[in-house]
């Protein structure tokens, strides 16, 4: 997720603490994170590992959405 300063980073840290689901969905995106760039760092890629880079993608940007989703939900 994008830095955005201070009080950003204090709810993300408050959603990590008190609700699993934003945890989850963060440990993931940072999982998913590592594996992209495990990825990136190949010179080429073959039609399975180009296949399976765009699912991660998708994975990744979807839990990214919901994260975004709760954050929103809790800044209400």
């Amino acid at each position: 997720m994008e830095e955005k300063g201070q009080p950003q980073q204090d709810l993300v840290q408050q959603l990590f603490d008190g609700n699993p689901r934003f945890r989850l969905l963060y440990e993931e995106h940072l999982l998913l994170e590592k594996e992209l760039e495990k990825l990136d760092q190949k010179a080429y890629l073959t039609p399975d590992e180009e296949l399976e880079r765009k699912k991660v993608q998708k994975l990744k940007l979807a839990g990214k959405d919901e994260m975004e989703a709760i954050l929103s939900q809790f800044r209400q």
